[in-house]
């Protein structure tokens, strides 16, 4: 695909850095946000390219900080492409048997995040024709016992639907990429199957959606690794 700018949301390990590192390999100008300033230094400093990679810390569920992100994208380098929403995290527990205080944070970084995210995007992403990439999960398309992390990407499933109905008038492309068990820090702690992916066919699925001719909206990819049953 010809060069882009992209913006990525939580980016400073598993499936967004690996995202970042494969379009700068192919020569794009990606910006990455991440919560935790040290952790973003050592992926700026691992990945190189720094006249072509922007880090930014961020909480991708405040809106002022995500504003300020596509902001300060957009003015160092003149454009917005695309834009993926992939801060998220698990708390791990259930509705059950868990902690209620950790809630907040995963439903707001799941939910409101992307919502920010797209808020402060479309209107660049409009003067490009570009794409918004959700994040979302298998466990978005799935019931499980008591999980709200599983209600968090079925709520982005919808948000998904809802931004297309929203952009498509608008010239802008939307992608839902729903990973399965993917091995990444994600999953820390919380047993990670023998069948795992590793992160690399996720990056090459949300490119494969930026890599889209003018014209044509891919809206749903989910990748399960062989001997995911659900």
């Amino acid at each position: 695909m010809a060069s882009k700018t992209v913006l990525i949301t939580g980016a400073t390990s598993g499936i967004g850095a690996y995202t970042a590192r494969l379009l700068l390999d192919r020569g794009h100008r990606v910006a990455v946000t991440g919560r935790d300033e040290s952790k973003l230094k050592t992926f700026l400093d691992e990945a190189g390219h720094p006249d072509r990679l922007l880090g930014l810390v961020a909480d991708a569920a405040d809106w002022q900080a995500t504003e300020s992100v596509v902001t300060r994208t957009v003015e160092r380098f003149g454009a917005l492409d695309a834009a993926v929403a992939n801060a998220g995290f698990m708390s791990g527990d259930s509705i059950g048997a868990g902690d209620p205080a950790l809630w907040p944070p995963m439903v707001l970084t799941n939910v409101l995040g992307p919502a920010l995210l797209a808020h402060a995007a479309l209107p660049h992403l409009e003067a490009t024709g570009g794409r918004l990439v959700l994040i979302g999960s298998v466990a978005g398309l799935k019931n499980s016992p008591g999980n709200l992390y599983s209600a968090t990407k079925w709520a982005t499933t919808g948000l998904a639907e809802n931004l297309r109905l929203h952009a498509t008038t608008r010239g802008i492309g939307v992608t839902l990429v729903n990973p399965g068990m993917i091995d990444t820090p994600f999953w820390q702690g919380a047993g990670v199957p023998p069948f795992a992916l590793p992160p690399q066919p996720i990056a090459e699925a949300i490119c494969f959606a930026l890599d889209q001719p003018a014209g044509v909206d891919l809206n749903t990819l989910t990748v399960r690794p062989i001997g995911q049953p659900a």
